[in-house]
């Protein structure tokens, strides 16, 4: 084709395009045909780069909307336009691999791949003795469409190391939009605590997602700022950006991530003072027994507490340990028994995956209900990752989600112990930080069904196994010597 013929061809489909959309506006009143062009630029990115498009994937992840929020009477739902790419996406990767099978062994065979393979086999069972098989099915292969781009794809993009950083980067520029935007619109509530918990839609379902979402990045913005080896501009705007993240967290009022943070904290040190892994689960282990042994004095004290939550911020952090009237509070605990009388009833295979709001409504105790308890299976599902795998998909279906969680941690610390640079070191502790945020985070709440918590909690624990794999593999006998140096301290 001449050039001429390029050009002429250029307008002809250009042309094509402005008729038919003003057809589309005028007669049909709708303006999705504008869309067009952006599907177009995205079928093509995903053949001819995969890594582009999943990058572009990642910025649209905070601005994207429920396609209910458009056509709120419809009977399903689904994120646009990220889920629809995320779909493509992992289609052409499962169609590459058919025909080249050239992915990369090391990530197939590292330990967090392997526990990744059992959660999702397990669950796969799990779907197949499923009460609602199709909930299921839907709720299996969504998970498929955010740990393979997620997780595996992006093991391969990380090998570059800038690649790391730019992950970060289009996640955090969208969500400081979306802070922008919910902040104006909040201003005019003078930032109540009762407006908070919705004024961030679309684009975040509720205040608990959202503020999640900005403890994960909090880590990571601290981590740009001592990053040395970073340049100095860019250590600016990244102590501006986590000012901002910061008066958002606030005006969240999502308690639940401010908490998250003092865990992640308490992660930096271990990682930072190398504090003996045996002294860390010794810990644990005593505060474990001591809630236990002194449980009925525990909640005896925390039945005292009255205070409901609050605009006034200083109330409003006493009313976490609130039991007694908190109303947010009361429901988690009401949801939480649902899960354990679930999985009580049906312990090896669960109720089915996707399956609890569904299903949880009998299992309500009425002296157990709150003003805001439903039977319609809305207002959250089970309020923890934890029980509502062991709701859904039973004993083994915790396990496994709770083994990817350790194998992460594992291999986290390990890389720091192992990294020779200092950008490495910091790029692993505000990763697994954030990281931390969210397992800490997934005792209160579950949101690993939505792309927005999905992408950066997959994305982080592959920056870490990309890490592992490629940044620290000449490094075995240095490895060995500060391992057996950090055990006898």
């Amino acid at each position: 084709m001449t050039e001429k013929q390029k050009i002429y061809a250029f307008y002809s489909i250009a042309a094509l395009f402005i008729i038919t959309n003003s057809y589309v506006i005028l007669a049909k009143e709708s303006f999705l045909f504008n869309f067009v062009p952006l599907l177009l630029i995205v079928f093509f990115a995903l053949f001819f780069a995969l890594d582009k498009a999943l990058l572009f994937a990642v910025f649209l992840v905070p601005l994207s909307v429920p396609l209910q929020a458009f056509y709120p009477n419809l009977d399903f739902n689904i994120d646009l336009p990220t889920e629809p790419i995320f779909v493509g996406i992992m289609l052409v990767f499962i169609f590459k691999q058919i025909c080249d099978r050239n992915f990369d062994r090391k990530i197939l065979r590292h330990p967090v791949s392997i526990a990744i393979y059992v959660y999702l086999i397990w669950n796969l069972i799990t779907v197949i003795t499923s009460t609602m098989p199709i909930i299921s099915v839907k709720y299996w292969i969504s998970s498929l469409w955010f740990i393979i781009p997620f997780y595996f794809i992006l093991t391969q993009v990380f090998r570059k190391k800038v690649n790391i950083n730019k992950f970060f980067w289009l996640y955090i520029i969208p969500l400081s939009v979306v802070i922008t935007i919910t902040l104006i619109k909040h201003a005019p509530h003078y930032f109540s605590q009762q407006t908070a918990n919705y004024i961030m839609s679309p684009f975040y379902n509720d205040h608990t997602s959202y503020g999640a979402v900005l403890a994960m990045y909090i880590p990571v913005l601290i981590g740009f700022i001592f990053n040395k080896e970073l340049k100095k501009s860019l250590r600016i705007v990244a102590s501006i950006v986590l000012i901002y993240f910061f008066v958002a967290l606030i005006f969240s009022y999502t308690r639940a991530a401010w908490v998250s943070l003092i865990g992640a904290l308490a992660v930096f040190f271990i990682l930072k003072f190398k504090i003996n892994y045996k002294f860390v689960i010794v810990a644990g282990l005593i505060v474990a027994g001591g809630f236990f042994g002194f449980q009925d004095k525990i909640f005896f004290s925390l039945a005292r507490n009255k205070q409901d939550s609050s605009t006034d911020f200083k109330e409003h952090v006493k009313s976490i340990s609130n039991v007694a009237t908190d109303a947010s509070n009361l429901e988690r605990i009401n949801r939480w028994n649902c899960a354990m009388r679930m999985f009580e009833e049906k312990p090896v295979f669960g109720w089915g995956p996707g399956t609890y709001q569904f299903k949880y409504a009998p299992f309500q105790f009425s002296y157990e209900k709150t003003i805001i308890s439903t039977n319609a299976g809305d207002l959250g599902n089970a309020h923890s990752e934890y029980l509502g795998s062991l709701a859904e998909s039973g004993l083994m279906g915790m396990i496994s989600f709770v083994a990817i969680i350790i194998l992460i941690f594992a291999t986290a610390v390990k890389n720091y112990i192992r990294a020779n640079t200092y950008s490495l070191k910091i790029i692993t502790a505000s990763t697994i930080c954030g990281l931390t945020t969210y397992f800490l985070h997934g005792f209160l709440n579950n949101f690993l069904d939505i792309d927005k918590v999905a992408v950066p909690f997959w994305g982080f624990a592959a920056i870490i196994v990309a890490i592992d794999v490629y940044y620290l593999k000449d490094n075995k006998k240095e490895e060995k010597s500060l391992i057996n140096n950090t055990i006898k301290e």
